[in-house]
């Protein structure tokens, strides 16, 4: 059955594979026209998970097809074409249409990855106290010594459950 219309039976079979992931679409002929995918310009399969108007909207912001990265030279085309960007520099240039496009692919738009939940709890009292000893010197450099001891005992207290965490 075609993914699309879910009425006809699929002669179109389009497969792609990014990285260890396989994603699959089947379309019947006339939905597959309709989608573009026997457009010599190229189509991307994000382009039809998503509808086709999410690259003609990214067009638009952009500036159309004509836009280029400054550092690699990709080009809205190119990105249509096969549904990532270039480089680093591509998301800074073609921003303001990619927000959109992204959250609707992704939960969000910032990249946050996956930490082992250990080493996320180091990370993190790391962090604190690194907070807390800069808190520390300023309450010293302003000789505000009630605070300072009170930031130096909490320092202790944060060493000492990371010290039985780790251990």
């Amino acid at each position: 059955m075609c993914c699309i219309c879910k009425e006809k039976n699929a002669t179109v079979h389009l497969t792609q594979i990014a990285g260890e992931k396989m994603q699959k679409v089947d379309l019947c002929e006339e939905c597959a026209k309709t989608k573009g995918v026997n457009d010599q310009t190229g189509f991307s399969l994000a382009d039809l998970l998503l509808g086709l108007g999410a690259s003609q909207e990214l067009e638009q912001s952009v500036g159309g097809l004509d836009a280029k990265c400054p550092q690699c030279g990709f080009t809205q085309a190119d990105f249509k074409k096969s549904g990532r960007l270039g480089c680093s520099e591509c998301y800074v240039t073609f921003a303001e249409g990619l927000g959109g496009l992204l959250k609707s692919m992704h939960k969000g738009t910032k990249h946050v990855g996956k930490v082992p939940e250990n080493l996320r709890t180091k990370r993190d009292i790391t962090e604190l106290l690194s907070a807390l000893q800069k808190k520390l010197n300023k309450a010293i450099e302003s000789e505000n010594f009630e605070s300072a001891a009170q930031l130096r005992d909490e320092i202790k207290q944060v060493n000492a459950q990371f010290a039985a965490a780790t251990a």
